[in-house]
């Protein structure tokens, strides 16, 4: 598993991380969440170590980072922020360069590099410098060096960063593929990345952890948890729809958007609206174009943690 003690970083008189504690153990996918100078990168760097703690250790299957680093490395897989290459490489020489790191060797390693190449679709561009790549692709090469040894730990900053939604969509269905007997953390600041691939969720302010939950149980603290969004076909009936919802006993407040005809209405502590506003609809004749429950806000949740 991955295990922090009491992991803290000072800089001078800046505390980056301060006294961050977890584990994540196989078959996990964590989001490590944070504003920009949260500490999110810091403390990914402490694990991969490459910042070395000012207190506490990290852990990498059974191998402290700071007394045993290459054994600690060796169990990595590691994805950067910015992801870092040596730009005047073509990414064919890149990826044998890293494979020679990795001591890859022989068949495993042929089959190896014919799997990142495959996965990450640089099959177009093995030839090209990595200077003269995309962003996207850059960050597909860099993704490829993290998995090439097949590590049972991998730590991934900012994985999606500078991908299209379809690339988006590849390298996520990658990461799920790659999580049933791996230890996966994700440091990111998109909150899309939580629901869409993560089991477990970790936010850190000013350097500490404010909240460790499922994405389900972050999102059941939003204030709109259990509410419910209508959409009107018509939009001279919204006016009236509001004053009809916002008084029905069981809803708290009703916020309204005139832009696209919606209203959404957020429940009393622990009530169940959704029932009640479909027979309302019903009753006072609104053409609807989607009525939907919501599961809560994860945008919301993150803002009124870490304001």
């Amino acid at each position: 598993m991955i295990k922090t003690e009491r992991l803290t970083k000072h800089y001078d008189s800046l505390t980056a991380v301060e006294d961050v504690s977890f584990q994540v153990g196989p078959g996990e996918v964590l989001g490590f969440l944070g504003p920009n100078g949260a500490g999110k990168t810091t403390t990914m760097r402490m694990l991969a170590g490459f910042v070395t703690p000012t207190s506490g250790s990290a852990n990498i299957c059974g191998h402290d980072v700071a007394r045993e680093p290459l054994a600690a490395k060796a169990a990595l897989g590691y994805l950067p922020e910015g992801a870092p290459s040596y730009g005047e490489m073509t990414v064919r020489r890149f990826l044998a360069f890293i494979a020679d790191l990795r001591a890859l060797e022989g068949a495993r390693r042929e089959q190896r590099l014919a799997h990142v190449i495959e996965h990450l679709q640089l099959g177009g561009v093995l030839d090209q410098t990595i200077e003269t790549l995309s962003k996207g692709f850059r960050r597909r090469v860099g993704l490829a060096q993290a998995i090439v040894h097949d590590p049972p730990v991998l730590i991934l900053d900012e994985p999606t960063d500078g991908l299209d939604p379809n690339q988006k969509h590849e390298v996520r269905t990658l990461i799920n593929d790659m999580a049933r007997d791996k230890i996966i953390v994700i440091s990111t600041h998109i909150l899309e990345e939580v629901d869409a691939v993560c089991t477990r969720a970790i936010i850190i302010s000013r350097g500490r952890i404010v909240a460790d939950d499922t994405p389900a149980g972050l999102a059941a603290r939003s204030r709109y948890h259990n509410a419910v969004s209508m959409q009107l076909e018509e939009p001279r009936q919204l006016a009236a729809a509001r004053d009809a919802v916002a008084g029905l006993p069981a809803v708290a407040q009703v916020e309204v958007s005139e832009r696209d005809a919606r209203l959404t209405a957020l429940p009393r502590s622990g009530a169940t609206i959704l029932p009640a506003l479909s027979e309302l609809a019903a009753r006072q004749g609104l053409k609807l174009k989607e009525l939907h429950l919501e599961s809560g806000r994860l945008d919301e949740v993150f803002r009124s943690i870490t304001a």
